[in-house]
């Protein structure tokens, strides 16, 4: 008989750009996942400046922006841009000193290729903050962009490193408007004291994922599914969610022999037939899927109603 035919990948799981994750998962799998996108971040004007920045950066730093979930963009009004900018400033100062290159807690870029992608998204932008590059090292400094363009390549692909554009925008729609005119991102950032707002957001838009008034921290809850949504992925782990996700539900249904089954069921044999076919209709109509949970209890029902009576006519013609 030979040796068994080796069994392709129910389920593939990895981190990579989009053309690599259809070309391996449609090579290795018949489903893959993969979670990738650009994570918007929107401040509104209400929040503590402070806090918002400090946690937006730290989420942008760590590992020198190279993580799946690290904030993408910020979209914010002019005024809260100039103010996170200042924010933003004194907090990367306050992590890593005045010279980012020299601390131990910043990270370097993980190889050449990507130094060099990453360095070129920077090229005609509006640089407040930042902007230093060492190619020996692979060095790239925390950095902000201000005014940033839809259409500048920096806003074309995830940046996966630590650059953060500012994009304006005059108000929380135009925001929601901008996120969903683009693909669904892994993670999506809301920073708010308006539990409307908040809701506005939640419910107007779609991500994988979403932390209010802090980064990435939705990711370090076990009882949150984690995944993506279109683009930025398929399926979600974490938890039960990764049972879920990498075990195969096989259906059963197991009937019996009865003869009433076979009987209810006689239509769906040749020769075929108008009353036949509206018997059937009539049978897999979903409407009834509750009344069917009930069946066997109202023909036992039906039998011994009928019984009696026929009990009861068999006593009155004794009498």
């Amino acid at each position: 008989m030979g040796p068994p035919k080796p069994q392709r990948l129910q389920q593939l799981q990895f981190l990579s750009y989009a053309t690599v994750a259809q070309l391996e998962g449609s090579r290795q799998c018949s489903d893959y996942k993969n979670w990738r996108g650009k994570s918007p971040v929107f401040i509104d004007s209400s929040v503590d400046i402070e806090t918002a920045a400090r946690r937006v950066m730290w989420g942008k730093c760590a590992n020198a922006g190279q993580t799946c979930v690290a904030p993408d963009y910020v979209l914010c009004t002019r005024d809260t841009a100039d103010r996170f900018v200042s924010a933003a400033n004194k907090v990367i100062k306050e992590f890593f000193g005045e010279d980012p290159k020299r601390s131990e807690d910043f990270g370097r870029i993980v190889n050449d290729r990507h130094f060099a992608r990453i360095a070129a998204l920077m090229k005609g932008c509006d640089i407040a903050v930042g902007g230093q590059t060492d190619s020996t090292e692979r060095y790239i400094a925390p950095t902000i962009i201000v005014d940033a363009k839809p259409t500048d390549p920096i806003m074309q692909e995830e940046i996966f490193g630590p650059l953060l554009p500012i994009v304006y925008v005059e108000s929380a729609y135009d925001a929601i408007s901008f996120i969903n005119h683009r693909e669904k991102p892994l993670a999506m950032y809301i920073f708010s004291n308006d539990s409307k707002l908040v809701n506005t957001f939640l419910t107007s838009t779609s991500a994988g994922g979403v932390t209010v008034n802090d980064v990435v921290m939705h990711l370090t809850v076990p009882s949150l599914p984690f995944g993506g949504v279109g683009q930025s992925g398929m399926g979600s782990y974490h938890g039960k969610a990764s049972y879920d996700t990498f075990t195969h539900r096989k259906s059963v249904l197991h009937k019996d022999l009865f003869i009433l089954g076979e009987k209810l069921g006689a239509a769906r044999y040749p020769p075929s037939s108008n009353g036949k076919l509206k018997y059937l209709q009539f049978m897999l109509n979903p409407n009834l899927s509750l009344s069917f949970r009930y069946l066997s209890h109202i023909i036992v029902f039906a039998l011994g109603a009928g019984l009696a009576y026929w009990l009861n006519c068999l006593k009155e013609r004794s009498e």
